[in-house]
């Protein structure tokens, strides 16, 4: 910070000796001017004038600020309070010249200060471009970034003291890492504006941002505001990803007191995540409930290699069950999890069984379910893409609800405490396959959870789309950019809700603490997001245009996709939960003999590899089963409808005006 100033000193020094050869050099001109117009000034009145006008002028440029600004951010406002200084000198000077010699000579002082104006002004602006030119060669080898700071508050402090000492940091050491050089802050506190942190000042507010990044040619934006109320925040930062600038963010500073490795603010700086921009706050859960559930158990994961079974396993081994035994049909997801927890936790530090299955086969589960008595199964094994089970309908018939069946009736059979099976939202009014045996699963666990003795509590846990999950969205989007291929959505208005798979896995751990048995878990997971404003938005996030840089191409729904997904049915009703975000949805009711005799048929048909019988007896077991030009057909006329409903209230309004 010293040097710092010692070398901000040195330049306001700089600059003052320049400021006075402007006003001696602008006398000597003036006056030149005016003898050969045979109005001049003797040499000693003009050698006394130049001496009083370059001590008033420093003083008038000093008082207006002149020289509390760097060069190269020098603006109209800083060029106007050159203009004012050397007003307010040039009138202070008048005043002393008329105290000693009794006259001042006006033609003299208008050209004078004309000259000192034009000389000071013109002298910055030229100095300005040169300096920056020269500077953004040097910058371009350091990878020096200029960069906006939005909040003005601590973590703001915090984050500039660390770039000031930066000499002590791995980011002067690491050259691929960009060195951050804070040009201007941004914050909403009207009082804070024109203060400075650190030298840089407070220019505006989040309102003026586009305005300042072109002002101070800004290349990069870090969101400096880690407490910011969650509208607020995607707010602000909507405002940010429509300037086509990379955007970081800091986390929560609390999350820097558990962090061992990393406890400075620059460690953490992060690029911009899709969640960041979800417009809710991140789900809170109770861990005391899931800790006190977990602590001690016998613990199953069907599926545990895939993107929720792998992260119910990781959360899971936190609350230090007694055992945990992953089940997975896949060697290699099972095997990159079980690394994994071992790098963690060392062999000593967690009793950890992978087991290859298919939850098809009811034998070796049952095996499985003999060998290691689990008390509680998180049955997360399913095929859940929805394109490709259109095509191969036996497949999501034969995992989905045979394996559902099977793990279901096991668990009930070797007397599991809990079941927690995963749902999604697909299984509400599906459209398709693989949503309409999700459905069939959710039945499986109903009927199930009915049955008289049950010791079983059997839960379901419902949410939508998944951030980063394999074969997702949004892991499809930044491959097709990062490619340089256009991004492709299906439909212009398709809409979806989302969650991080840590939210994912919390709901089904919760809801697994929490359970009592029968119950269908919701979350209530804020407003759905539009497909092609999330590709927007993720296109800025790379710093690049929308259409322009990269295309988005709309490739059509795919077959069984609706435009919109929902969580409940329209029987389904809202129970509140000590969490406020998480709901019981009532369950619809279903007659047992009827249900089974579906599910026999089901069964018989798909292991015939009967495709249309399949299909027919799945329509059967789910009423709401209906083809995906209905629903969306349906979807837009309500649209529509409601949007028409709108316009004519407006109409009501105008005419009652």
């Amino acid at each position: 910070m010293k040097n710092v100033f010692t070398k901000f000193q040195y330049r306001k020094a700089a600059l003052a000796v320049v400021d006075a050869f402007i006003v001696v050099i602008s006398g000597v001109l003036s006056n030149y001017g005016l003898i050969a117009l045979h109005d001049g000034l003797t040499p000693k009145q003009m050698f006394s004038s130049i001496c009083v006008s370059v001590m008033t002028c420093f003083g008038g440029l000093l008082l207006c600020g002149a020289y509390n600004k760097l060069w190269r951010y020098f603006n109209l406002k800083d060029y106007l309070s050159c203009v004012c200084g050397t007003l307010i000198g040039i009138a202070v000077s008048c005043v002393i010249t008329f105290i000693f010699s009794g006259e001042v000579q006006f033609s003299y002082v208008c050209l004078h200060t004309i000259h000192i104006i034009v000389g000071i002004c013109l002298f910055r602006f030229l100095f300005k471009r040169t300096f920056i030119d020269l500077t953004d060669v040097g910058r371009s080898e350091a990878k020096h970034k200029r960069t906006m700071v939005i909040g003005g508050g601590q973590a703001c402090k915090t984050l500039l003291k660390e770039i000031i000492n930066a000499k002590n940091s791995p980011y002067t050491e690491d050259k691929s890492i960009t060195v951050f050089e804070p040009v201007c802050i941004i914050d909403d506190d009207h009082s804070k504006i024109g203060t400075k942190i650190y030298d840089t000042q407070i220019v505006g507010t989040t309102a003026e941002i586009e305005k300042y990044i072109h002002q101070f040619k800004v290349e990069q934006i870090v969101f400096c505001i880690p407490s910011c109320m969650e509208d607020e925040r995607k707010r602000i930062l909507d405002i940010c990803s429509n300037t086509n600038l990379p955007v970081k963010v800091i986390p929560f500073i609390g999350n820097l007191l558990f962090d061992d490795k990393h406890t400075t603010i620059l460690h953490h700086v992060r690029d911009i995540r899709v969640e960041d921009l979800l417009g809710r706050d991140p789900i809170k859960f109770d861990n005391m409930d899931i800790r006190s559930f977990i602590g001690d158990k016998i613990c199953m994961v069907t599926g545990g290699g895939g993107s929720i079974g792998s992260e119910l396993v990781r959360q899971i081994a936190k609350y230090h069950p007694k055992q945990i035994i992953i089940v997975d049909i896949c060697e290699n997801y099972a095997y990159d999890i079980q690394q994994e927890l071992i790098e963690e936790y060392g062999n000593d530090g967690i009793n950890l069984v992978v087991r290859i299955a298919s939850v098809r086969d009811y034998f070796r589960m049952n095996q499985i379910y003999h060998t290691y008595h689990p008390q509680v199964v998180f049955h997360a094994a399913a095929h859940k893409h929805v394109p490709l089970m259109e095509e191969s309908p036996m497949e999501a018939i034969k995992n989905n609800v045979i394996g559902t069946f099977n793990v279901a009736t096991l668990a009930q059979f070797h007397n599991v405490q809990k079941f927690v099976m995963i749902s999604t939202d697909k299984a509400v009014n599906p459209t398709n396959c693989m949503g309409a045996s999700k459905r069939c699963c959710e039945m499986i666990v109903q009927y199930l959870s009915k049955q008289p003795g049950c010791k079983t509590e059997f839960v379901t846990t419902r949410f939508g789309n998944v951030l980063g999950s394999n074969g997702s969205v949004i892991p499809k989007f930044k491959r097709q950019i990062e490619h340089g291929q256009a991004v492709t959505v299906t439909h212009p208005d398709i809409i979806r809700y989302f969650m991080t798979i840590p939210e994912a896995v919390s709901l089904v751990m919760e809801a697994a603490a929490i359970a009592h048995g029968g119950e269908i878990f919701v979350l209530d997971m804020g407003q759905p997001v539009r497909i092609v404003q999330l590709a927007e938005n993720l296109i800025r996030m790379y710093g690049k245009v929308p259409y322009e840089d990269v295309k988005i191409e709309f490739t059509g729904l795919r077959p069984g996709e609706k435009i919109k997904e929902e969580l409940l049915m329209n029987e389904e009703g809202l129970q509140k939960t000590k969490n406020e975000l998480i709901f019981i949805g009532k369950q619809i009711d279903i007659d047992p003999d009827t249900f089974i005799t579906h599910l026999r048929s089901l069964r018989d048909a798909a292991q015939e590899n009967d495709e249309a019988t399949a299909i027919h007896a799945l329509h059967d077991m789910v009423p709401t089963f209906v083809t995906p030009e209905e629903f969306n057909r349906k979807y837009i006329t309500a649209t529509v409808n409601e949007a028409v409903s709108e316009e004519k209230k407006d109409i009501k309004v105008l005419v009652h005006v």
